[in-house]
């Protein structure tokens, strides 16, 4: 089985390094991790381009500074907890995204154009198309997480700690 492949490997085969691979997805992991990154990756451009002021550039490079770890962790690892923070800062941003798009930012519209225009100018395409990275960063991580809690294993406790079954 080829190591990319979306189909769970199964236990005990071997990396090309040689390490003993988990039972798990490989190539799910891979895309979320590598969608996140070039999320970061376009805040950090759009932060060092200056175009936002110098308090929007700390503020974009502070949020690329915090989901970059978990790309990492998602990649090597496939933690749940990195996967969960993924979800909820991509569906933020998105969120966020929108708002301004729609005019809704404290004298943040892109290109000076009136909020009912901002989809019209490039800056909107702009961020629909930021919207458009960010909900597939939180779809991919949020499907993963779905598909990692329906691999087999030990049932997972629930919050009191009482398994149901």
């Amino acid at each position: 089985m080829v190591a990319t492949s979306l189909v769970p490997a199964p236990a005990g085969s071997t990396t090309a390094a040689g390490r003993v691979r988990a039972n798990g997805p490989v190539l799910h992991p891979r895309l979320v991790a590598v969608v996140t990154t070039v999320s970061c990756a376009v805040h950090l451009w759009v932060a060092v381009s200056g175009h936002h002021g110098v308090w929007l550039g700390v503020l974009m490079v502070a949020l690329a500074a915090v989901c970059l770890p978990c790309t990492g962790h998602i990649w090597r690892h496939c933690r749940l907890g990195a996967l969960h923070q993924v979800t909820v800062a991509a569906v933020a941003m998105a969120a966020l995204h929108a708002v301004l798009l729609l005019g809704g930012g404290a004298g943040h519209v892109h290109g000076g154009a009136p909020p009912s225009a901002a989809a019209a100018d490039p800056g909107g395409t702009q961020l629909l198309l930021v919207i458009a990275l960010e909900l597939a960063s939180a779809l991919l991580a949020a499907t993963l997480v779905a598909r990692l809690r329906r691999l087999p294993g030990p049932p997972a406790p629930t919050l009191t700690g009482v398994r149901r079954g």
